[in-house]
């Protein structure tokens, strides 16, 4: 049976409830889960042939992301997102993008150089689209928070993936502020040339307006 249950080597137990989470946030962040939308442990667990405890624990980790709020002996509900959400978001994503980019630029190799350079050449063409303009700023972030050498950074930045691309999905940057932002991605572009950490750091964070 080729389920996620029957997937389990190793430390079985973190494997399973780490994919249970991968599965349900990328539900909500592909808008399968919708806010308001109720999740009931029991009808997940039954849907991918495991058992109720590791639902529960990726239902957790979701919560202390602000996707969903659990009502014990109940449901879980997917949380909605308002403006206080999108701002909060938007400053979280800034100053991790900060700290990617002050840890990862120095320490990449001119290969991996060569590929942050392209893509950060890709953020311009995603200005007009929220849900692009997410994506690969954090394509790009993420890449860089990969290369940091700094485990904890990373497992953040990959949990945290899931409440930034749903929060800063609709999130567009002003049209009459394009053409700054352009010019800060240019910047940017060469501050990783450079390798020039804190430059890129205090970039990221305008990117994000903070």
């Amino acid at each position: 049976m080729n389920t996620i249950e029957s997937r389990r080597t190793g430390d079985a137990k973190q494997l399973l409830a780490d994919e249970v989470f991968h599965h349900i946030g990328q539900r909500i962040v592909d808008g399968a889960l919708a806010p308001g939308d109720r999740i009931r442990d029991v009808a997940v667990a039954d849907e991918l042939h495991v058992s109720r405890t590791p639902v529960r624990e990726a239902l957790q980790r979701l919560e202390r992301l602000g996707l969903v709020t659990m009502y014990p002996s109940r449901y879980t509900e997917v949380t909605p997102v308002s403006p206080e959400t999108v701002a909060s978001t938007r400053e979280f994503a800034g100053y991790q993008a900060g700290v990617s980019a002050r840890m990862g630029v120095p320490r990449l190799t001119e290969e991996e150089r060569a590929t942050a350079v392209q893509l950060v050449d890709r953020l311009d063409g995603a200005l007009p689209s929220g849900a692009q303009t997410s994506e690969r700023r954090w394509e790009f972030f993420s890449y860089l928070g990969a290369r940091s050498n700094n485990p904890r950074h990373g497992a953040i930045i990959d949990d945290a993936s899931f409440a930034v691309f749903r929060n800063l999905r609709d999130w567009v940057v002003p049209v009459d502020d394009h053409e700054r932002m352009r010019g800060i991605h240019a910047e940017l572009r060469d501050a990783v040339q450079r390798g020039d950490g804190d430059a890129a750091e205090r970039l990221a964070r305008l990117m994000y307006y903070v």
